[in-house]
């Protein structure tokens, strides 16, 4: 600036005019505010990769001493060398920057190895479990552990402009120590925040701006108050002139306590349509009309349940079983005055016993042990009857359309069905089922709004998108005893990636904070419904929480650590999760407690017909990935940029080529009239993948192929694409 004040001062000095107009245009540019986003965009990030081995020239930290908490030495090293003397491993550490130019001794076990961002790195994905519960051909769903920002610049090159959705629940930044920015927890006190935050997403956000398909796909970004505002403008800054949309969802009906403020009941997520992206016209319940109250507002539990159900449902009015009016005498109809049977411990209706002939005395009649038995009486204390015979009610029963609407503290149980109406309204559609309630009964709700259409609105308030009784409490009774902060609605997630996959059946669908798995799960019921062959990519680190961290430390524990990994989010929560669901046994084997609700009910034990591949991150060189040395850990990355379906070509092969149902490897340019043949004969293989240095092989292999399959040349293609510095 001082160049150019001078410039201007002898503008004065020459043009006194000329010079004053300089001056005033300058003082109104330098006062100007930016409008927009302002943050440290060169703020570094690093990532510690705790179970990669050390490896002469890696980047390095010392880690924490054993049994201490407190701060981590954030300088790095270069391993110059290592020695071994006797069972140690010994590494000599010099600068990064050559400014110390002493080196300096540490044992191997002491030393952690860090990736900049502005490395190069070359991934591959080691194999760790797959879970094969599909008798048909379907793709794996993939869950990845690893730092999300390297595992999404992996699938740069096997999901370039392939994916249809990306469903994001990124940290909410609270300053509640919930989530890490270059391996420290990030806290409110931190004066950069903010710029941590936008910097952290904003780079994300880039590479999975390439990801998407750009002829039609979305990307769907969950938020709360705290970044909304800094999230909005990033994504029109990171997707410009792509339609951009806002939705406001109840998730938390009983409210988040706000210090000196309102309680907060609900969050945001932003939608970002890329191309033809737009909202399929499909059936989604519960979010056209939501007037009824959320469970924790009619209360959670049998013993609070205590309001008539005519007042909890407001949208949808319930008759009495009860028979009211004129004919509501027992006489009127013997053959409806019969004992409902109750087990209040558990507050359900277990069935009905026989009719009671009119001449026997009701307070002769002992019900079952452990049942209650409930019998028509009406209010001034006569013997009415009920609306429905016997044999009707044990039909409704049995199909959820009998249901408790109460029961007081003084042990009176009311009683109500779905009349003749509703259930016509039901089977039209106009009505839909939601879910079921603490007593068994059916949820029912209008399933569009005064008629209009079923497409919803921009405020859901859906029952079933409660965090609290569809988050944190199913996650309970599928993987029991371990807890996750803040788990979202399996319903919530379901119900909003039906909006952009019901009408595509083979999407791929990728969640890069996987958190505890509920997209792969919410994607695993969506091809329950409809026989789809969707695939959910989930990815996720594997570190601890803030306060177990603490714990972990001063055990003498420290990352990279078994048992210090295995209370990590991917190994205790996420893989965890995702198996139980799968197989519908919790992890100690036992078959899971309880039934979905929503769209098609049924038991959780039942699990899914669905096939998984549990994976890890892996952090290979280049001269082992030419040298066909890694070729064990890059292998899952060639099959799934084949589709992620049927088998994996796992090692080498002995007589220099394989073909499976998807791919073919070439390895022995010498067999390669005997690999094309193979290729052409199977006539579903999608890519012909050899290996070679030499482009006039390569290219000789490639005039062979039929055009409907794509050669790529490895490991040129591999290695190009990690090649760029993949940081800023």
């Amino acid at each position: 600036m001082s160049r150019l004040t001078d410039l201007i001062s002898q503008a004065k000095n020459s043009n006194v005019q000329l010079g004053q107009d300089l001056e005033r245009e300058f003082k109104a540019l330098t006062s100007r505010v930016a409008f927009g986003l302002n943050f440290e965009r060169h703020l570094p990030e690093s990532v510690e990769l705790p179970q990669r081995p050390v490896r002469k020239g890696d980047k390095v930290r010392k880690k924490t001493p054993r049994g201490s908490s407190g701060p981590v030495d954030e300088r790095l090293w270069v391993v110059s060398q290592i020695s071994k003397s006797g069972k140690r491993l010994t590494t000599k550490l010099r600068s990064v920057d050559n400014s110390d130019l002493k080196t300096i001794k540490v044992d191997v076990e002491d030393l952690v190895v860090v990736a900049e961002f502005r490395d190069y790195l070359y991934p591959g994905l080691e194999t760790t479990e797959t879970l094969e519960c599909s008798e048909v051909q379907k793709p794996y769903h993939i869950t990845i552990s690893g730092e999300n920002y390297l595992v999404l610049k992996t699938l740069s090159y096997t999901h370039r402009g392939k994916v249809d959705v990306i469903y994001i629940d990124p940290p909410y930044n609270t300053g509640a120590r919930d989530w890490k920015y270059n391996n420290n927890f990030v806290d409110k006190e931190d004066e950069y925040r903010h710029s941590k935050w936008l910097a952290f997403m904003e780079r994300r956000l880039y590479v999975a701006k390439d990801l998407l398909n750009p002829e039609d796909s979305v990307l769907i970004v969950t938020i709360d108050e705290k970044e909304y505002l800094r999230l909005g403008l990033l994504l029109e800054q990171i997707f410009p002139g792509q339609r951009m949309q806002m939705v406001s969802t109840r998730i938390n009906p009983s409210g988040s306590a706000r210090e000196k403020e309102f309680y907060r009941v609900d969050e945001y997520i932003y939608f970002v349509y890329i191309g033809d992206a737009a909202v399929q016209d499909c059936f989604v319940p519960g979010l056209c009309i939501s007037s009824q109250k959320s469970e924790n507002e009619a209360g959670n539990s049998n013993e609070n349940c205590t309001e008539d159900l005519e007042k909890t449902l407001s949208s949808v009015r319930w008759p009495s079983l009860l028979r009211s009016g004129s004919g509501a005498q027992r006489e009127e109809s013997e053959l409806k005055f019969y004992p409902v049977l109750v087990d209040t411990g558990i507050g359900k209706i277990v069935g009905a016993g026989d009719v009671l002939p009119l001449r026997e005395n009701r307070k002769n009649y002992s019900p079952p042990k452990g049942l209650t038995a409930v019998w028509p009486i009406r209010k001034d204390g006569s013997e009415g009857r009920w609306q429905l015979n016997l044999a009707s009610f044990r039909a409704l029963l049995e199909k959820g359309f009998i249901r408790i609407g109460s029961i007081s503290k003084s042990g009176k149980i009311s009683l109500y069905y779905l009349g003749t109406g509703l259930r016509k309204k039901l089977e039209s559609g106009e009505l839909v089922i939601t879910g079921r309630d603490d007593f068994g009964g059916i949820i029912v709700e209008y399933s569009n709004q005064d008629g209009i259409s079923g497409r919803p609105r921009t405020q859901w308030t859906s029952r079933a998108h409660s965090s609290t009784d569809h988050g944190s409490t199913l996650l309970r009774k599928v993987i029991p005893g371990r807890k996750f902060p803040y788990p979202k609605s399996l319903y919530a997630v379901e119900d909003t990636l039906r909006f952009f996959a019901a009408n595509k059946p083979n999407a791929i669908i990728l969640d890069y904070f996987a958190g505890s798995g509920t997209t792969v799960h919410a994607v695993m019921r969506l091809n329950n419904q409809d026989g789809g062959h969707r695939q959910c990519i989930a990815v996720t680190n594997n570190e601890v929480s803030a306060d177990e961290q603490d714990v972990l430390l001063r055990r003498g524990l420290r990352p990279g650590d078994a048992d210090w990994e295995k209370r990590g989010i991917y190994e205790y929560i996420t893989a965890p999760r995702i198996k139980a669901v799968t197989t519908g046994k919790t992890p100690d084997g036992r078959l899971i407690e309880g039934d979905y609700v929503g769209v098609e009910p049924f038991a959780i034990a039942k699990g899914f017909s669905e096939n998984v591949m549990f994976c890890k991150l892996t952090y290979e060189s280049p001269i082992t990935v030419t040298h066909n040395l890694a070729y064990s850990r890059i292998a899952t990355l060639l099959w799934m940029r084949a589709g992620s379906t049927g088998r994996v070509i796992e090692r080498l092969p002995e007589r220099g080529w394989a073909v499976v149902e998807n791919y073919g490897l070439l390895v022995d340019m010498d067999c390669a009239t005997a690999f094309c043949k193979a290729v052409i004969s199977a006539r579903t293989v999608k890519i012909a993948y050899v290996v070679t240095d030499d482009d006039h092989c390569f290219q000789a292999v490639t005039r062979r192929l039929p055009n409907s399959v794509e050669p790529i040349c490895l490991y040129e293609s591999y290695l190009s694409n990690f090649e760029l510095e993949i940081g800023e």
